[in-house]
């Protein structure tokens, strides 16, 4: 395996960073960026799994705050090609959604946020939020974009949400 420079420290105010190194300018490159850990931890994932689908083995660095320094974190857990099996939950607890019914339902409230804003809803109350979450909790995506189409249409839009 050839050696790889350690990653230099991210630029900027200490935020959470994720470093790809590339091979091909033997440079790093900032992969994702966020001041929150988690979004990067997933495109971090997300990002390692591409590279080594295409037969690359990634070099990853991750910098994240700490008392207000930048500090280089641990990143081989967070760049597994396949997430640890989580353990069970608790009789009762309702289990971890998989990644696909959070995508559809991140989607679902998409469209009917859009739509409500295209009817002049643009700040939702803590019980608009919650009402939103219900509709989508229950209803499938068809029947959600249905109702946004609803929606737009009462707003008087000439092009209905698809």
């Amino acid at each position: 395996m050839p050696s790889r420079p350690q990653s230099p420290q991210p630029p900027g105010t200490p935020r959470w960073v994720a470093m790809f190194y590339e091979p091909s300018s033997a440079s790093w490159r900032v992969g994702a960026q966020s001041p929150y850990r988690v979004p990067v931890l997933y495109a971090l994932g997300e990002m390692t799994q591409t590279l080594r689908a295409r037969g690359e083995d990634p070099a990853v660095t991750l910098w994240g705050p700490k008392d207000g320094a930048w500090q280089r974190m641990d990143a081989p857990g967070a760049v597994e090609a396949t997430p640890a099996a989580a353990p069970e939950p608790p009789t009762g607890t309702p289990a971890q959604p998989t990644k696909l019914a959070e995508r559809m339902t991140d989607r679902r409230h998409q469209v009917l946020v859009a739509a409500l804003n295209r009817a002049g809803l643009y700040d939702l109350a803590p019980d608009d939020e919650t009402a939103v979450q219900a509709v989508v909790d229950q209803l499938d995506e068809t029947t959600v974009r249905r109702v946004a189409h609803w929606l737009t249409l009462a707003a008087g839009e000439a092009s209905p949400v698809r």
